[in-house]
């Protein structure tokens, strides 16, 4: 779980993953060069949205938004 909406954290997690998948697998299965997805998840890397959904769906990793604030009674 990454709190705080932190993208850098979230790219950083995410490239260890796909590093110990293989990243060229990764690359491939994601449509993104090797090379783009080293920068993207590299640490401090901010990269878009739209890099991470297809980053998660080559990796078979699923995005899910939680709110963070208790419900209304």
């Amino acid at each position: 779980m990454i709190e705080n909406g932190d993208p850098p954290v979230l790219a950083a997690a995410l490239g260890d993953i796909a590093r110990a998948r293989g990243m060229t697998e990764i690359a491939k299965a994601s449509g993104i060069t090797r090379e783009a997805l080293y920068k993207a998840l590299r640490p401090g890397a901010e990269p878009r949205f739209d890099t991470i959904a297809r980053v998660c769906a080559a990796l078979g990793v699923r995005l899910v938004a939680q709110s963070g604030h208790e419900p209304v009674a």
